[in-house]
């Protein structure tokens, strides 16, 4: 009897465990399924946005910053939160070919086939290297990515944990509808002063068309519409032939400039009081392909486009 009460309890033990270690198992979710944290969900909810509005990502390299933007009921693009970069390799300027260990600057566009959820560096997304303002000027490379581990051989390397958010954030967004999100990759910030500082630089023609970009969001919080032809970006056009393809590297069909609406003051879309900040603290910086379904499309938003860009394998 007491042989069998024994085995019983022996029994029964194990069939609790088992259970707890299914169970645990069960409550495993990969990262790139994983939900947003609840602090990024109340950062979100005290900005007045939604898990699932578009988003905008700009990269500043002399800050090593990238910041993310997201829309709001208005249709413009609020700034979310800016995130230090880890690493980039490279310097100043655009990426020329593949092997320079350069990061790109440009217009960049994301959509889903360029998430990358199993790779080598956490998680990752191609940015789109190159685009057709690349491809104009023959320049060459693939698999530049924004990716975690903090290294970098041409790429924007975040920590772990800071790609995992913004990871999160694209998937959302691109489950909520946007077909692809506009990357801004700008070499600094493009003010008066860095663009007088870097006048002597052989780079300055590319900047200062780089800055009609910067110039058209900074006023409008709206993604640029954004072109390619006579190997330059065409800001903000609409070209008079309603099917007109451009040539990159041709000369750009007849357009007109259309207006800016400009955005309204605002105060980085938070519905709080916003506390002065010194003069001194204003001044300083802040610091694929593998075919996954996150949710069903809901296509609420109007995608801008700069001409297909290479994605990653």
């Amino acid at each position: 009897m007491l042989r069998a009460r024994l085995f019983t309890a022996v029994i029964a033990a194990c069939v609790v465990a088992l259970a707890a270690a299914l169970s645990g198992c069960g409550q495993l979710t990969p990262t790139y399924l994983k939900p947003l944290s609840p602090q990024t969900q109340a950062k979100l909810a005290d900005k007045g946005m939604s898990e699932q509005s578009p988003i905008l990502i700009r990269i500043f390299k002399a800050e090593s910053e990238l910041e993310v933007w997201k829309a709001k009921d208005d249709g413009r693009f609020y700034l979310f939160k800016t995130y230090p970069i880890c690493s980039y390799s490279g310097g100043l300027g655009p990426k020329i070919e593949q092997g320079d260990r350069q990061a790109p600057e440009g217009f960049y566009l994301v959509s889903l086939d360029q998430m990358n959820p199993r790779s080598k560096y956490h998680l990752s997304f191609n940015v789109g290297f190159p685009n057709a303002y690349d491809r104009a000027y023959g320049r060459t490379g693939q698999n530049i990515m924004v990716h975690g581990d903090c290294t970098s051989a041409g790429c924007y390397a975040m920590t772990d944990a800071v790609v995992e958010e913004i990871f999160i954030l694209a998937r959302e967004a691109l489950q909520g509808g946007q077909p692809a999100f506009q990357i801004q990759a700008f070499p600094f910030r493009m003010t008066p002063a860095n663009m007088t500082a870097h006048k002597d630089d052989k780079w300055i023609d590319f900047w200062k068309n780089l800055k009609e970009g910067y110039d058209y969001f900074e006023i409008s919080h709206q993604p640029p519409k954004v072109a390619v032809c006579e190997k330059r970006y065409l800001i903000n056009a609409a070209f008079a032939s309603g099917d007109a393809r451009p040539n990159p590297a041709g000369a750009c069909p007849a357009y007109q400039k259309l207006p800016i609406s400009r955005a309204p003051a605002m105060q980085e879309a938070s519905t709080k009081p916003v506390k002065k900040v010194d003069q001194a603290t204003l001044a300083k910086p802040l610091g694929s392909v593998l075919g996954l379904e996150f949710g069903p499309s809901k296509p609420n938003y109007t995608a801008f486009t700069l001409g297909p860009a290479t994605p990653g394998k």
